[in-house]
Order: C-alpha cells, then sequence, then structure tokens
C-alpha cells in the first residue's frame, strides 16, 4: 500500500477557515451598495444618484452571478467592476478599484469570524512541517479575499491560494482538485482537503483520492458524513487528527 503520510492540508474558504453564517444577501448588497457609492463621492468621481448607482449596480452583479451558475464557472468580481464603472464614466486607479471591492466586500466582513486559536492551530501545523494551501469556489477577487486573510493574521502561513475565479472551473469539478494538488506539489494521496460541503469539498476529494475532513457547519446540518471521511467540530482538532492518521491509526472520529 503506497505511503498515505500527509504531507499538505487544503483547506476551503467560507464557512471552514472564516465563518461567515447564515447572511441576508439582498441586505449585504445594499450595504455594499452604499459604503461603495459613498467612496466614489468622496474621491470626487460622478457617479449620479444612489437610487440609479445602486440600481444598475446590483442589476449587473446579479444577472453575471446568475450566468455564472448556469455555465457553471465564477468570474472575477473587480473586473466586473471595473466594467460597470467605465459605463459610467468612473476613472480610477489600481488601488482605488481595489478599494472600491473592498467597500463592496466590508458588509461581508463585518460578520465574519474566525476561531480565537486559529492563528495557534495553522502555526502548529507549519511547523510539523506541512504545506498549507487554500481552495476556494469564490467570484471576490484575491485582493478582497487577500486582505481579509491579512487582517485576521492567517495569510502568510498558506503556500498556496487558488480561487475558482481565476480557473474554468470549480469545485467539485475533478479539476480544480488536480490543479490544487499540482500547485501544492504533493500526490492526492499525502493531500488532507478540510472544507463544510459534503457535496463540493468533501465527495470530490474523497474520489480524488485525497484524505477529506468535514469542518461542522450550517451548511453540513443534517448531511450524512461519506465512508472513508473524518469530521471535526474545530479547526484545533486537527494536529490530533493528523498524529492518528499519519500513525496509521484508521479510527474516523475524535
Amino acid at each position: 500500500m503506497a505511503d498515505t503520510k500527509i504531507e499538505a492540508v487544503l483547506f476551503d474558504l467560507g464557512e471552514t477557515l472564516i465563518d461567515f453564517g447564515r447572511a441576508d444577501t439582498n441586505e449585504l448588497l445594499q450595504k455594499g451598495a452604499e459604503l461603495s457609492y459613498k467612496f466614489l463621492e468622496s474621491i470626487s468621481q460622478e457617479v449620479g444618484s444612489f437610487k440609479s448607482y445602486c440600481r444598475y449596480s446590483l442589476l449587473h452583479l446579479r444577472i453575471r452571478y446568475i450566468f455564472s451558475n448556469i455555465i457553471d464557472r465564477d468570474f472575477d468580481v473587480l473586473a466586473l467592476l471595473k466594467k460597470i464603472g467605465a459605463r459610467r464614466c468612473v476613472k480610477l486607479s489600481e488601488r482605488q478599484w481595489q478599494d472600491l471591492a473592498w467597500q463592496w466586500y466590508k458588509p461581508l466582513r463585518q460578520i465574519a469570524s474566525v476561531e480565537t486559536d486559529i492563528v495557534q492551530t495553522l502555526a502548529a501545523l507549519k511547523k510539523s512541517g506541512l504545506k498549507l494551501g487554500i481552495v476556494s469556489n469564490t467570484f471576490i477577487n484575491k485582493c478582497t479575499l487577500e486582505k481579509h486573510l491579512a487582517e485576521f493574521g492567517i495569510l502568510d502561513f498558506f503556500d498556496e491560494l487558488m480561487y475558482s475565479y481565476e480557473f474554468k472551473f470549480r469545485k467539485p469539478h475533478s479539476r480544480i482538485f488536480a490543479a490544487a494538488a499540482k500547485r501544492i506539489g504533493c500526490p492526492n494521496s499525502n493531500i488532507m482537503f478540510v472544507g463544510d460541503r459534503v457535496n463540493k469539498d468533501i465527495l470530490p476529494a474523497l474520489k480524488a483520492g485525497m484524505h477529506p475532513v468535514l469542518k461542522t457547519a450550517y451548511t453540513n446540518k443534517g448531511k450524512k458524513l461519506p465512508k472513508g471521511a473524518w469530521q471535526i467540530d474545530k479547526l484545533c482538532e486537527l494536529p490530533q487528527l493528523l498524529g492518528k492518521i499519519n500513525s496509521g491509526l484508521e479510527n474516523k472520529a475524535i
């Protein structure tokens, strides 16, 4: 039997590394529109009335989101904001465009949280010699996500950050798991994949020959844990679970 020692851990982002919980998407978008409009006003950009700006921006965001689900491929919201802005004669530097994207994201940032000991957990994993990476289905640009990770003090722990909008496919497609393994530089059998969704994280990781770990979250409430996968309630349980796997213990629960 091939050596299955874990050499790398890949994490999903939302409800795995960062907890957002249940949120009202319409409310978040409305608040994002308000903050982004105020930002544009503060840098003397003529964008018309808020009502017009809000209606126009939200319409295009929603249409693009619906289309992405139809084609099963994520888009880059920063690129979309630039297109929307160009049609309204908004002219910004690259840094200002990134700041604008952050204004749209702020309402989500305000409800986000991480485990209180996440820095210690990730530090322990790195100290043990593991490579760490993120594989996330998202249309949010990396400039925004990585700013958020840096605010929590965890960005520098990750060797690779892979966002689906940068690919022509997304989870649960097998190609993104293959791409992730290649980027992290380990065979699938030596990779642990930690996520919160059974259908998009656990089952495809299991099929790819990785070691899937389901983190308890509202997104998997009532879902059955697939055979061959493990489950944890908190990320701080990972070092102990890794020790069991790497010691050859096949117990599926801790």
